[in-house]
């Protein structure tokens, strides 16, 4: 049997000492950590790992910080990068909301959803501009198989000048009338006027239309080619009128009119410059290689 001073409780006096030189220190017990002598070992933690960890994830979040917050200057090419990042369904979908304009339906806020993209007008505008030279080359080609004395060359030009007039037309209008909107939101506390590419979007997929009714103007008929522009100038305007309607209504009645009809105005002239090339496409033949220039005689002198 033990004694009774082998079972009384002892103090330990080393455990004691460590544990007031640092009271932030933890003791652990364990079979592996007592000494021979059957002290208990004493685990001084002061903290430093714990100091660490929180040091490591301060910088992890002043470095995802800095990535947020660092944009790409508008030189570079991931700066433009962004206003390409649209898919497909997107593209139809917005070509869609242009073909089908309605009162009440706003193209920016039921297909753009604070995400305009370049893609779509880009591409509708070039191939607006290829559209228009390679039906005014068709139109030449069936106007010489019923007059043999028009001499048919192509009219490579005409891509150029259509397509510097389209990207001018889709460019230029929309800055105007973004700078306008912007002037009279300072006169106008309520006006909320939509941003820059998004202005270019709008009139980039409202041009959509005039593709099929190029096309369509292969059919020899005057009437129905103006009919089919006539249609295709009515929705596209109309795109455009729902579109600004909810931001110039919040103006006065006469710049409201004169706006809407000065967009309007300028969307025809448009159309009808469209039609026009490719009538005077049609009405300029180049004349044969082998025509005799108008003055020169080819017989000798009397």
């Amino acid at each position: 049997m033990a004694a009774a001073d082998e079972l009384a409780f002892h103090e330990f006096e080393e455990a004691s000492d460590l544990l007031a030189e640092t009271p932030d220190a933890a003791t652990t017990s364990g079979s592996n950590q007592l000494t021979p002598q059957g002290h208990v070992a004493v685990a001084v933690d002061s903290g430093g790992s714990y100091g660490a960890e929180e040091e490591v994830e301060e910088s992890d979040r002043t470095a995802l910080l800095q990535e947020e917050k660092q944009q790409p200057g508008f030189w570079t090419f991931g700066y433009y990068q962004s206003f390409f990042d649209v898919d497909t369904s997107q593209v139809l979908d917005r070509i869609r909301g242009s073909l089908l304009p309605r009162p009440g339906h706003n193209f920016v806020r039921h297909h753009l959803r604070n995400g305009p993209d370049l893609y779509g007008p880009f591409w509708i505008c070039a191939t607006l501009a290829f559209v228009l030279a390679i039906t005014g080359n068709l139109t030449l080609v069936l106007a010489q198989r019923r007059d043999p004395s028009i001499h048919y060359s192509p009219q490579f030009h005409k891509v150029t000048v259509a397509g510097v007039t389209i990207y001018c037309y889709v460019w230029l209008v929309p800055l105007a009338l973004w700078a306008f909107l912007r002037w009279r939101k300072g006169v106008r506390e309520r006006m909320g006027p939509y941003t820059f590419l998004e202005t270019v979007c709008v009139y980039g997929y409202s041009l959509f239309v005039f593709i099929p009714t190029v096309i369509l103007w292969l059919i020899p008929v005057p009437w129905l080619q103006w009919l089919f522009g006539g249609l295709a100038l009515a929705l596209s305007a109309a795109s455009l009128v729902f579109t600004l309607w909810p931001v110039v209504r919040e103006d006065t009645r006469l710049v409201a009119a004169v706006l809407l009809s000065t967009v309007v105005l300028l969307h025809a002239l448009l159309a009808v410059g469209c039609k026009t090339s490719r009538r005077r496409l049609q009405l300029e033949p180049t004349p044969p290689r082998n025509a005799q220039p108008k003055g020169v005689s080819l017989s000798g002198p009397a």
